[in-house]
């Protein structure tokens, strides 16, 4: 006996929801093909502040793979039907534009624009390709996501390259053998114009080292009274976001194998600073995607710091320096002696710590290395 039950409509992914008419199915055509253009236009116009404005390859690239994969995207489309819907000289929207005056736009605020502009030219497509049916709409949908993170990354890199503009020396320091002896190194250091302060240490105990990170907090803010704020030290705490926190640090550093940034800025809130160790090109890139402000690279050179089987050396600093423009710091045993290889492999930022801690005077040495670091950057 035959079943009763009546047939369910298609819902298949590729099935239109309704017969469009004729005038419909132009109609989305049109806005389709217009929010295909308006993306396009928009990615190029971001691609091109990331190649000329920021001089960063990694961002380049990204901006330039959802352009091209845009374009298949839309190979499902027939462009002989896209174009024939085309009808610019009737479309009212033409005489629609933005009539700010061009010099009231800074770079980066063009480059903003163009990428909300590319963000709702997708979701426009996304939704007016549904009643058209076919594997366009989450083909869509996976681009305006890539283009959000893309956004993201452009606004870290350009936000962080402004708030360490002047950072060129970052010092790692432990808790030292007492609060005193603290304090005077910290003090040292800060007077000697180090721009970044770390406090590592693996061994003190919580409270302790709660006690020396107030502490540190304490000195940098008696030093920079009454200093403009791009010239006063950050403090950074070493892998502890709640005593960051507790110790109003400017940021956090984590490694690989610590918390994920994201995990940091549930903790620590989305203005401080976070950075993130890393050993290879593709850790460098993802650190950008997940949202650092800052890089740390390395090992460079052997250390007495930390041991390491692999060390990625000058050629990791090359790759880093040569397409990735978020501030990095190369570290792993530099001294002033071999410095001017890592200036060689183009990075104008570094971080040391034993070496630098453990010298006879260490306010001297950190102003050798400063002088040097100054020289360099304007050669």
């Amino acid at each position: 006996m035959p079943d009763s039950t009546p047939c369910e409509p298609s819902t298949a992914p590729d099935s239109p929801r309704h017969a469009l008419s004729p005038g419909e199915h132009i109609a989305s055509l049109r806005i389709l093909d217009a929010n295909f253009n308006r993306a396009a236009e928009g990615l190029r116009v971001v691609e091109e502040f990331c190649r000329f404005v920021l001089a960063d390859r990694h961002l380049t690239e990204l901006a330039k793979g959802i352009r091209h994969d845009l374009v298949h995207a839309f190979a499902t489309l027939s462009d002989s039907t896209r174009l024939a819907a085309r009808d610019t000289l009737a479309d009212p929207g033409t005489g629609l534009g933005d009539f700010r005056r061009v010099e009231e736009w800074s770079l980066d605020q063009v480059a903003t624009a163009n990428l909300k502009r590319v963000e709702q030219a997708l979701r426009a497509i996304e939704e007016f390709a549904k009643p058209l049916g076919g594997p366009l709409p989450p083909l869509v949908e996976a681009l305006r996501y890539r283009t959000y993170t893309l956004a993201k990354a452009i606004g870290l890199t350009g936000d962080s390259r402004k708030r360490l503009a002047e950072a060129r020396l970052y010092v790692l320091l432990d808790g030292r053998s007492s609060e005193c002896a603290f304090a005077e190194l910290a003090a040292d250091l800060v007077a000697a114009g180090v721009q970044i302060l770390q406090l590592r240490d693996k061994v003190l105990p919580d409270r302790e080292l709660l006690a020396r990170a107030r502490l540190l907090r304490r000195i940098i803010d008696e030093h920079a009274a009454g200093q403009p704020a791009n010239h006063r030290p950050l403090f950074i705490v070493n892998d502890r976001p709640d005593l960051a926190v507790l110790a109003r640090a400017d940021g956090v550093h984590v490694g690989q194998e610590e918390l994920s940034v994201r995990e940091v800025r549930e903790i620590v809130g989305p203005t401080l600073l976070v950075g993130v160790s890393t050993h290879s090109l593709s850790q460098a890139r993802q650190a950008v995607l997940d949202g650092a402000n800052y890089l740390g690279c390395g090992p460079t050179f052997p250390s007495g710091t930390k041991s390491f089987t692999d060390f990625p050396g000058l050629a990791f600093l090359r790759q880093v320096a040569e397409e990735i423009s978020l501030p990095a710091f190369a570290i792993g045993g530099i001294t002033t002696g071999n410095l001017p290889q890592v200036l060689d492999a183009g990075f104008r930022r570094i971080a040391v710590s034993g070496g630098l801690i453990s010298a006879e005077d260490p306010a001297a040495a950190a102003e050798e290395f400063l002088t040097a670091l100054g020289r360099a950057s304007f050669e």
